[in-house]
């Protein structure tokens, strides 16, 4: 953020005089009016996302299940994990106080604004922590957890935008729609926060109400936390294996007619169902000396064939990731439903239609990285991934398979959006090159994502680095994808006067993008991908501005094109060394 001021002070010289006192308090809350609202973002996604996965992963290790058997109290468990994963959160405010209270020194910001900012971004970090962590608790797999946890905050953020540009002139209680929307929304709560406003009760009001909406809502999702966490854990998945250990018992009881065994009780856990099968068997040999006995056999099932690539079929045709994933889509039927409203609802103008399509294009690339890296991370944390690597499963067909399961389980995220760009089609709002232009990027991009969750999946041991690795690189292409045109919206200038400054700003997005890409699994395409993804971005960008949308396209589909070109093939012909299966330098 500190480098994001200095490259915003280097537009601003570059392109403008500055004169006196007044301009430097322009730039100072011109600034404060960017930060504000981005820091709200990080704050928003890294509170929601690591309180999820930390619960998550906990589940997919077995180790939620021994927490429970301590003699900690649910409270206890639930808060305790809560703040273990806000406690990066909150060093990272800190560590960012110092930069706001530096603009406060160029005018333009007063301490209440700082202030204000600060308990909005506090508290709405509390309020996303507590949902990522109630649904953590909630939810059977990390993909379902980071998934609704990602589809409720954006319902949360895009619903309340959705009914202030509906209902604009409504009122309730004494109170307009833009006032209720500040109380329930953080985006808009920020955004008023960050802009100068008198100290009065009725300017104040709605920032004190989402203070209060914010914490109750807190308070609520720990409580029922606390209320269901012994009903939800150990996970309904986990339950029917012992339903069929505790069925066998009976059968072979029931068989036992010479020498019947009495069980105490029913078993209460597979462990305790062999035991007692394995008692069972015991007293029969005591009493038949030995010979063997013919005993009835429970029908089984009919085997299913398994197609010639196993990694495929596992994703495709078996509960792979869950039995409630159908939630989930429901979630996302159900914005795609909201944007088809405010399509509707809206006259048909760039900015109505930016606000209904943005937040859905960028949650159906959240979550096919989210799947994609989660199809790793959760078979490493269940063990399965050791038993895969000691197969004669090949790298292409590991791979391969993976991103056709991928795209297979996330069909219904990668149409939707795609079905409303046709509807914009047919109804002469979008033109069919714009149409063809959006797909194809669109599905480049959805391949990019899907590639970059599997090399993060692939190149990190611990499954909380993977996550946040690839999920960190999404939002901070999105965010810095955002920001940049934010800043060149705001100090505008010509081209050539832009690109020095900005050079400073992709000189950090390449080393950035090589630490996160190419750190632990090197490569001179990583390498070069990296160097060129950012400078193509820029330019991207400043296509888009001048409406030069042929031009975006090709350098969006040749850049990240290429990118998942070099993410797609170390993972196959460095599969070994990159999973573990062999170490680098031997045969």
């Amino acid at each position: 953020m500190l480098a994001l001021v200095m490259t915003a002070w280097m537009v601003l010289a570059g392109t403008q005089v500055v004169r006196n006192i007044g301009d430097l308090a322009r730039f100072g809350a011109t600034m404060f009016q960017i930060l504000a609202p981005m820091q709200l973002a990080l704050t928003l996604f890294f509170s929601a996302m690591w309180s999820a996965s930390s619960v998550a992963i906990e589940k997919d290790r077995r180790t939620l299940v021994l927490l429970l058997l301590t003699d900690l109290s649910s409270l206890e468990l639930v808060v305790g994990k809560l703040l273990a994963s806000l406690l990066q959160v909150v060093t990272l405010l800190t560590a960012v106080l110092p930069l706001f209270m530096i603009l406060l020194l160029l005018g333009g910001v007063s301490i209440a604004q700082v202030a204000l900012v600060f308990a909005v971004t506090s508290v709405s970090a509390l309020a996303a922590g507590s949902l990522g962590s109630t649904i953590g608790l909630w939810r059977e797999k990390t993909f379902q957890s980071l998934a609704m946890t990602s589809l409720v905050m954006v319902l949360w953020l895009v619903g309340a935008e959705g009914v202030r540009m509906l209902v604009p002139d409504a009122q309730l209680a004494g109170a307009s729609t833009y006032a209720w929307t500040i109380s329930l929304s953080p985006w808009q709560a920020i955004l008023a926060a960050a802009r100068p406003m008198d100290s009065t009760a009725r300017d104040m009001a709605p920032l004190l109400g989402f203070l209060i909406v914010a914490v109750l809502a807190s308070l609520a999702l720990n409580a029922v936390a606390v209320w269901r966490i012994r009903v939800w854990n150990p996970s309904r998945e986990a339950r029917p294996r012992e339903e069929e250990a505790a069925e066998k018992v009976s059968i072979f009881s029931a068989e036992v007619d010479a020498a019947p065994v009495a069980l105490p009780r029913e078993p209460a856990n597979t462990r305790e169902a062999v035991e007692s099968i394995s008692a069972i068997l015991e007293r029969r040999r005591a009493v038949e000396g030995g010979r063997p006995r013919e005993t009835s056999t429970p029908a089984r099932h009919a085997s299913r064939r398994v197609w010639d690539n196993p990694i495929l079929w596992r994703e495709v045709r078996t509960w792979a990731y869950g039995r409630r994933v159908l939630v989930i889509r429901i979630a996302y039927l159900l914005l795609g439903l909201l944007a088809f409203g405010l399509l509707q609802g809206m006259d048909p103008t760039k900015e109505s239609i930016t606000l209904a399509l943005v937040p859905l294009f960028v949650v159906s690339l959240v979550l096919v990285n989210t799947q994609a890296v989660t199809a790793l991370t959760t078979e490493r944390d269940t063990k399965a991934l050791d038993l895969l690597l000691v197969t004669d499963i090949t790298p292409s067909e590991f791979v391969f398979g993976k991103l056709g399961g991928i795209f297979f389980n996330c069909k219904e995220f990668i149409l939707l959006p795609l079905v409303l760009c046709f509807y914009l089609w047919t109804v002469d709002i979008l033109s069919l090159e714009n149409l063809a232009y959006i797909t194809g990027g669109y599905l480049v991009m959805n391949m990019f994502i899907a590639m970059l969750g599997v090399h993060a999946g692939m190149s990190y041991d611990n499954s909380r680095a993977a996550i946040g690795t690839s999920m960190g690189t999404v939002f901070f292409l999105f965010v810095g994808i955002a920001t940049c045109m934010r800043l060149m919206v705001s100090f505008s200038g010509s081209f050539q006067m832009q690109l020095a400054p900005f050079s400073f700003f992709m000189i950090g997005g390449v080393v950035g993008l090589y630490v996160s890409l190419g750190a632990r699994n090197p490569s001179t395409a990583i390498l070069l991908a990296s160097i060129i993804c950012p400078v193509a971005t820029f330019y991207a960008i400043t296509s888009f501005m001048l409406d030069f949308t042929l031009g975006v396209f090709l350098v969006v589909v040749g850049t990240y094109g290429f990118t998942t070109a070099a993410l797609l093939v170390p993972a196959v012909y460095e599969f070994d060394v990159a999973t573990g299966r062999t170490q680098a330098g031997e045969g």
